[in-house]
C-alpha cells in the first residue's frame, strides 16, 4: 500500500480512495521516542531555533519515517509550511499540495477538492464511498465526546486523543474504529467523575500533553478540546457532500467563524474558563487578542515551544486560574 504523510488535517477521504496509508506526522513526532531527536535532526540541518517546533518535529519524523510523498497544506494552516515543503523537496520527497481558501464560500473549496481528488486519480463517487464507510468511526469518536462532558466518564485526555487520531485514522480505519468501540465499551462502565470546574481546550493540539492530568489534580476537568474535535469531524453526517463537510470545518478558516462554534460549546457544554494554547513563534498566538475580547468567560493562555510538559512557572500560573475560577464561580472544594 502507498504510504503518504500529511502536515494536517487534509480530505483524507479522497487518500483512502486512493488506497494510501495515510500518516499524520504530527502524531507520529508528538507520540514518539524520539519526540527530541526529530527537533533536534531539524535544527542540525538548518532549521532555526526559532521557528515552530511542530514544523521541525514533522520535518524530523517526516525523514525518520522514511516518507517519501506528503500532502501539505499552504493556505489555511501554518504559514512556515511553504518553507518546510521546499525543503524536503530537496530531500527527494515529492510534494502534493491542498488549500483551504481564504474565500471560505463552497465554489473555490470545490474546485480545490476537485483538483486533488484529480491529483490522486480519484473520482466524486469514490470519495463519497470512503466517506460513509467512515462515518461509524466518526460516530465513535462524538460517543467518547458525549461520554466526557454529558456522562462525565471519559477524561480530557482521552478525548483529545480519540479525536485527534481521526486525521489519518492510526494509518488503518478498520483497526483504528475496533479501538474506538472498545474503548466505548470501557468508559461506560465507570463512575462519573465529580470535579467541580468545567474547561474548554482550544487552540492547535498541544505539545505539553500533561495539561490534562495535571488539571485535574486541581478538581478540574476539560470537557471540550476545540481543534482537535474538528479533526473529527463531528458534523460530517449534517453535510450533504464531501465539500460541505470541509466548507464546515472550522480550523482553517478565519477566527470569527471558529468563534462562532467556540461560543457555542460553552454554551452546550456550561464552561467555566478556557484554556488556549499557543505555539511559540506560530501566527496564530497574535488571535489571542481577539479570543479574550470576544469570550464572556476566563480564558487563561498557554505558550508552548519545545518541551512536552508543563514547566515549574506554567503549573503555577494553572493552578492559580483555576483557583481564581472556583472564587469566581462561587464553588466550594
Amino acid at each position: 500500500m502507498r504510504k503518504i504523510g500529511i502536515t494536517t488535517t487534509v480530505p483524507v477521504e479522497i487518500l483512502l480512495a486512493a488506497n494510501c496509508k495515510v500518516i499524520d506526522l504530527n502524531n507520529v513526532f508528538i507520540s514518539g521516542d524520539s519526540y527530541s531527536e526529530d527537533i533536534e535532526r531539524a535544527e542540525r540541518d538548518g532549521f532555526p531555533k526559532s521557528s515552530c517546533a511542530w514544523i521541525k518535529g514533522i520535518y524530523g519524523a517526516c525523514l525518520r519515517c522514511g516518507i517519501s510523498e506528503i500532502v501539505g497544506v499552504q493556505e489555511g494552516d501554518c504559514s512556515n509550511t511553504g518553507a518546510l515543503l521546499e525543503v524536503l523537496k530537496t530531500r527527494g520527497i515529492k510534494v502534493y499540495h491542498f488549500s483551504y481558501p481564504a474565500s471560505h464560500n463552497v465554489s473555490d473549496i470545490t474546485i480545490e477538492m476537485n483538483k486533488f481528488m484529480k491529483a490522486f486519480n480519484v473520482s466524486l463517487e469514490q470519495t463519497e464511498a470512503v466517506r460513509t464507510s467512515l462515518s461509524t468511526i466518526r460516530k465513535y469518536a462524538k460517543a467518547i465526546d458525549e461520554l466526557t462532558y454529558i456522562d462525565n466518564k471519559a477524561t480530557g485526555f482521552e478525548n483529545h486523543i480519540s479525536q485527534v487520531t481521526l486525521s489519518d485514522f492510526d494509518g488503518n480505519p478498520q483497526k483504528c474504529g475496533q479501538l474506538l468501540e472498545a474503548k466505548i465499551s470501557e468508559i461506560s462502565k465507570r463512575q462519573p467523575r465529580k470535579q467541580l470546574l468545567r474547561l474548554g481546550y482550544i487552540g492547535v493540539p498541544p505539545m505539553i500533553c500533561d495539561v490534562f492530568e495535571y488539571a485535574e489534580r486541581f478538581n478540574a476537568c476539560f470537557v471540550y478540546n476545540e481543534v482537535q474535535r474538528e479533526f473529527s469531524f463531528p458534523r460530517a453526517a449534517q453535510a450533504k457532500d464531501i465539500y460541505e463537510q470541509y466548507y464546515d470545518y472550522t480550523y482553517p478558516y478565519d477566527l470569527n467563524f471558529r468563534l462562532l462554534e467556540i461560543k457555542k460549546q460553552i454554551r452546550q457544554r456550561r464552561l467555566d474558563g478556557i484554556i488556549h494554547y499557543t505555539q511559540s513563534f506560530c501566527h496564530r498566538a497574535i488571535q489571542d487578542i481577539v479570543i479574550k475580547q470576544e469570550l464572556d468567560i476566563p480564558v487563561f493562555t498557554i505558550e508552548g515551544d519545545k518541551s512536552n510538559c508543563l514547566d515549574s512557572r506554567t503549573k503555577l500560573r494553572l493552578e492559580a486560574f483555576l483557583d481564581m475560577l472556583v472564587d469566581l464561580r462561587g464553588l466550594k472544594q
